[in-house]
């Protein structure tokens, strides 16, 4: 295959992809919103008594008067009941400081905003996004905030799908806006390709951070400085990746069927030795950006094929054997608190 075909291959499923996504949001919202009122929510606990310790974070799915509000259940009791902000989100990322929340207004003419909520849950800050809420993540101590979104019109291709990825600070202050504008260096060699894409970021700290670039029809693990301005590429083949609690790993979705069609599945990589371990008996298929429960468990969303608009949270061990296994049933776009 040429590289001109590859990267066509590469555009039509990243136009797949957000077609799907825009698909799915629209029918998720309209199909539920009927059904959701009249059923009895999940059941519940006073918000006061999970928001003091460790946590997940998660957006409700479950058919019901709560569908889309943010819940919150204790670390040590995922299945248990849950305490509702009354913050409604199609993403959330949260941290003890806070949360950014993605959301969207499907009315007449289609409108998205990124919220950014103070530990009560009250709004501290609100930014216009450019599409489609796909991803979002806080640094650890709360300060940074990244958001990806799928936009249209915005790549080189003028019909085409893209994404665009921005960092800011946390309750406005500085952006360092696209990160698409950023110089991008593969293999050593500072590049300037005009059909780069990045996406999926997990932060180290308050000045690094990793993310996805993809180019010429390929994916790149990069790692990202906001000083210099720079992304550099760590390993090929990569997407959404998420850093471990130490430090030391970082998990990412990888397609275990190159050139016939995309099937995820999850690996994780040292950062020190660059070697990687693939998730054999793990999620295939998955198309989420994974969340790390501990330093050996990961957690994931996956639509329920059944039950449009419902999803439910999973978790799975680092380890190639290890099997899933569900830990919150009705749950979206789920991070911890510790």
């Amino acid at each position: 295959m040429s590289s001109r075909a590859r990267v066509l291959a590469f555009v039509a499923v990243v136009v797949a992809i957000a077609v799907a996504a825009t698909t799915y949001v629209v029918a998720e919202r309209r199909e539920v919103r009927a059904e959701r009122a009249a059923e009895p929510a999940a059941e519940q606990a006073p918000i006061t008594e999970v928001t003091d310790g460790p946590r997940i974070v998660f957006r409700h799915t479950g058919l019901d008067s709560e569908y889309g509000v943010v819940a919150v259940v204790p670390l040590d009791d995922p299945g248990g009941p849950r305490a509702f902000t009354g913050v409604t989100c199609d993403r959330v990322a949260a941290r003890a400081e806070g949360a950014s929340c993605l959301v969207s207004d499907l009315g007449v003419a289609a409108s998205y905003k990124g919220l950014e909520l103070d530990a009560d849950w009250q709004q501290v800050d609100s930014v216009d996004l450019p599409g489609i809420p796909s991803r979002t993540r806080l640094s650890p101590d709360g300060t940074l905030a990244a958001t990806t979104v799928f936009v249209a019109g915005h790549s080189y291709m003028s019909t085409g799908f893209s994404t665009a990825t921005e960092v800011h600070e946390f309750g406005g202050g500085e952006r360092w806006g696209n990160l698409e504008e950023f110089q991008l260096v593969i293999d050593g060699r500072e590049v300037n390709p005009v059909d780069r894409n990045v996406w999926g970021v997990t932060f180290v700290d308050d000045e690094t951070f990793y993310a996805t670039v993809a180019t010429g029809g390929r994916t790149w693990l990069v790692e990202g400085d906001l000083t210099e301005r720079t992304l550099t590429s760590v390993s090929p083949d990569a997407e959404c990746p998420a850093l471990s609690p130490d430090g030391t790993r970082v998990a990412f979705k990888v397609d275990v069927d190159p050139g016939r069609r995309v099937v995820w599945q999850v690996a994780v990589q040292d950062l020190a030795t660059g070697d990687r371990t693939l998730l054999e008996a793990g999620p295939r298929g998955l198309d989420d950006q994974v969340e790390w429960l501990d330093d050996d468990t990961l957690i994931y969303g996956l639509p329920r094929a059944d039950e449009p608009g419902v999803t439910d949270t999973w978790a799975v061990d680092t380890t190639p054997e290890a099997t899933p296994r569900l830990l919150i049933e009705q749950a979206w776009s789920a991070t911890v608190v510790r």
